[in-house]
């Protein structure tokens, strides 16, 4: 086993432990006040909705070269493919309109 092997196997406990603590102590520290709980659920239903939306929205067309190997794209993949695409989409235009928003709001006061 090479150092460089060490170094990847250190490198992915360290992102498994960071991701762990990075959502484990945020909800140790919401017991204390269950209405943060109740912000961040209704943030993660909106994301729901808007991908279940984005879903439906999104076509199931698959090309035929990406149906063979080495892809083996399915119609529902390539439909969650693209629900997920739209769905990022518009998070990021959501983003971008708040940026904006914010910094004109800050340059008016």
């Amino acid at each position: 086993m090479d150092t460089y092997d060490i170094f990847l196997y250190a490198g992915y406990l360290l992102i498994v432990v960071g991701a762990f603590f990075a959502i484990v102590m945020p909800l140790i520290k919401s017991f204390d006040n269950p209405k943060s709980l109740l912000k961040t659920a209704i943030g993660i239903a909106a994301i729901v909705v808007l991908f279940f939306i984005a879903y439906s929205v999104s076509s199931n067309e698959v090309l035929p070269k990406f149906e063979a190997d080495p892809f083996n794209l399915t119609p529902e993949g390539s439909q969650f493919v693209g629900g997920m695409l739209i769905t990022t989409y518009i998070l990021f235009l959501i983003a971008l309109v708040g940026i904006v928003f914010t910094e004109l709001n800050k340059a008016i006061k």
